[in-house]
């Protein structure tokens, strides 16, 4: 094989340039790889790359739609293959989070997609000596027009390869579009039925241990001392290994939070977990060890003044002179992913290379993070990508990858860390705790004329530097940015200073929080005016089409103001994960006894033009479902520098017989293109909120809402 066939230029793919070489299958024939992102076989597979994380959200399968469609690909035929194993050499930052994957790969996919089917054109029109404007594409075909000349893209693959790359294909109109947008079979189902799926907790390599750590139960504890002879003893245990988080972590700002603590490797996970529990440690608690009753402490710093987030006019002087003056704090406590499948890695390091097979969603980070505790550059890290059992941002860490890699190290064999459930729910990333402190005018006509939010919390983006300007953004999204035309609005904030507590970035990170708290209060303020809540709402978003739409198409198929069966109460709710918009009308019963019961839950989206309305379906129902999780029983609280949750008898999720059906609807929309990840959870607490005061006439302030009492 000549030098140039080998390294060729593959095409500039987001902000980078991508470097790509192409091998001859064992019978001598060159797949058609036209970028990094894509390549066709000649039996036709077409195997589309994507640079996301696949955990239970659908995204390899959008993403993979997005270069189908532009490809006019035979769906039958196309396959996601592994995620790029080298995220240094890939051509952006490798993350998935936040709703990002398919607005960020959009025009990207769709430009990979229609750069091949533009070659595939040619190399058939050269075939045929005729015009590439005379042939067309449909179902993995290229055909002429005119005549009977058909050949596939398995045909063509070869001679397509030949063909110059364009730099400017022609994308489809999306009137165009035969695919996206249609109901669509997600590609790993059938592993997923079968299964052959691969997660993190499934991975088996050669000459394999397992390691099951004891931590330190206080944040920042080290250990001591310890005993390592019991567990020694014991069958299957091969060796005891003390980890000190202070400097095998590494230096980046993900590692914060990392507690120190002894590893046992073992043959078998119940080995492990055998001799973990024979250890004898003595604990250095540290400074931490007094932590508690954070909701005083955040109560206590209310006085303090904030840092300001947003000033329009002179909110506190229109609060002065309104006719009517309504106040009141809102609470939501610290919150755990609780992930189905716990935190686990199997690491391999070597003399000169290290591989890792992880759940992450942040291959990025977790490359960087192998490297410094495997001692090794970047490039000799592979990381291998498996299927996530939930991530939620708790994988956007890469604390269990560092732990992994230095056991592997430790011990000369390929190591896998598995957490418990009690490991997991001990010594996660943890969503803030906030208090807030509102208040708010109306006039003499009971039009609002005055919006105050006071919000104290432990900023998550301390842990990265400094606060620019002080403010943390995350804790303001969906405060800062409330969508009401309130002629006067003040918003602060105050960072409080829990760094011992690792935080980290939770699903729909701070609009969780603060759409329980403005929506909330927004009802209050409703109440106050004496006006419906639905109509009061739609009043002041006349500005805010893409709100309004979606709030009107929530209540219209919830049927708002229509009756409801006895002892039923609805309640609306709108919140924005930009661009995105998603409104929620809750029906809630309460019974005698406070017992909450949500009955059915009425979903309206507008995230612009829709990949999968399949999948999007399925986000927000999950949405729903991990809102009322949260709403009727998250919290996480302290102890004496601990955390007093270990598993999911005290930290429950919501069962089967208690979800509600919920309706999704989709706003037909051509704004700008939203993500579908987050959306659903924010709207969730305070329309179940709004309808238990609705049914029952008392306000809930605080999470979890427990029972109504």
């Amino acid at each position: 094989m000549e030098r140039r066939a080998f390294l060729k230029v593959t095409g500039t793919v987001g902000a980078g340039l991508v470097l790509g070489f192409r091998l001859p299958d064992r019978h001598g024939v060159l797949p058609f790889a036209p970028n990094a992102w894509l390549k066709i076989d000649p039996d036709g597979t077409v195997t589309i790359t994507v640079d996301k994380s696949e955990m239970g959200e659908g995204n390899h399968t959008a993403l993979a739609m997005i270069v189908a469609e532009e490809l006019d690909a035979d769906w039958s035929k196309v396959k996601v293959g592994p995620v790029p194993e080298n995220p240094a050499g890939w051509s952006r930052r490798m993350s998935t989070g936040g709703s990002t994957s398919v607005r960020t790969s959009w025009n990207i996919l769709r430009k990979a997609g229609a750069t091949a089917r533009a070659m595939l054109i040619a190399a058939g029109a050269r075939e045929w000596g005729v015009e590439p404007g005379a042939c067309s594409t449909e179902n993995g075909v290229v055909s002429h027009t005119g005549t009977s000349h058909r050949l596939t893209y398995g045909q063509l693959a070869e001679k397509a390869a030949a063909i110059p790359v364009p730099p400017n294909p022609t994308l489809k109109d999306p009137k165009d579009f035969r695919l996206l947008g249609k109901r669509t079979h997600r590609l790993d189902t059938p592993l997923k039925v079968n299964g052959t799926a691969q997660f993190g907790i499934d991975v088996r390599v050669p000459g394999m241990l397992i390691a099951s750590i004891e931590r330190a139960p206080v944040f920042g504890g080290t250990v001591k001392s310890f005993d390592p002879t019991r567990a020694k003893a014991l069958p299957g245990v091969r060796q005891v290994v003390q980890l000190d988080g202070t400097t095998w972590l590494g230096s980046g700002a993900w590692g914060v939070g990392a507690t120190s603590g002894v590893a046992v490797v073992a043959d078998t996970y119940w080995q492990a977990v055998e001799g973990r529990r024979a250890l004898q440690i003595a604990w250095d608690d540290g400074p931490n060890a007094s932590l508690g009753d954070v909701p005083a402490t955040l109560a206590g710093l209310a006085s303090q003044a904030g840092v300001q987030a947003r000033k329009d006019g002179d909110a506190t002087a229109a609060l002065a002179s309104a006719a009517k003056k309504i106040d009141a704090v809102y609470t939501v406590p610290f919150l755990h992913h609780a992930t189905m499948e716990p935190m686990n890695c199997t690491a391999h390091v070597r003399a000169d290379e290290c591989e890792v097979w992880a759940p992450t969603q942040n291959q990025t980070r977790a490359q960087e993070v192998a490297a410094e505790a495997a001692g090794l550059p970047k490039e000799k890290v592979r990381i291998h990508t498996t299927l996530l059992g939930g991530g939620f941002g708790r994988r956007l860490e890469s604390d269990f990858v560092a732990e992994a890699v230095h056991l592997s190290k430790a011990v000369n064999a390929p190591v896998k860390v598995i957490w418990s459930r009690e490991d997991d729910t001990k010594h996660g990333f943890y969503r803030p705790a906030t208090y807030n402190r509102l208040a708010a005018g109306l006039d003499a006509q009971n039009k609002p004329v005055a919006w105050l939010h006071h919000i104290v919390a432990p900023p998550i983006l301390l842990k990265f530097g400094p606060l620019q300007g002080g403010i943390d953004r995350t804790l303001i999204d969906g405060a800062a940015d409330i969508p009401y035309a309130f002629p006067n609005v003040f918003v602060d904030q105050v960072a409080a200073d829990l760094a011992a507590i690792p935080l980290g970035f939770w699903r729909s990170v701070g609009a969780s929080q603060n759409a329980f708290v403005v929506e909330s209060f927004v009802d209050e303020l409703a109440v106050a005016a004496g006006r419906d809540p639905y109509e009061f709402r739609r009043e002041l978003l006349q500005s805010k089409p893409r709100h309004l739409r979606t709030l009107e198409l929530a209540a219209t198929k919830a049927g708002w103001g229509t009756p409801l069966p006895a002892g039923r109460a609805r309640g609306i709710a709108i919140a924005e994960w930009e661009p995105t918009t998603c409104a929620e009308v809750a029906e809630v019963s309460v019974a005698p006894d406070g017992t909450v019961r949500v009955h059915r839950v009425v979903c309206a989206v507008d995230c612009g033009a829709v990949v999968n309305p399949d999948t999007l379906e399925a986000q927000m129902q999950g949405g729903v479902a991990f809102g009322l999780s949260a709403a009727l029983y998250g919290e996480i609280t302290i102890e004496n520098g601990r955390v007093k949750q270990s598993n999911f008898t005290d930290y429950p999720v919501l069962r089967i017989p208690e979800m509600p059906v919920v309706e999704v609807y989709t706003v037909n929309s051509n704004d700008a293109l939203g993500g579908i990840g987050e959306p659903s959870v924010p709207p969730t607490a305070p329309a179940v909120c709004n309808a238990i005061f609705a049914a029952s006439g008392k306000r809930i302030r605080k999470l979890p809402i427990g029972k109504v009492v």
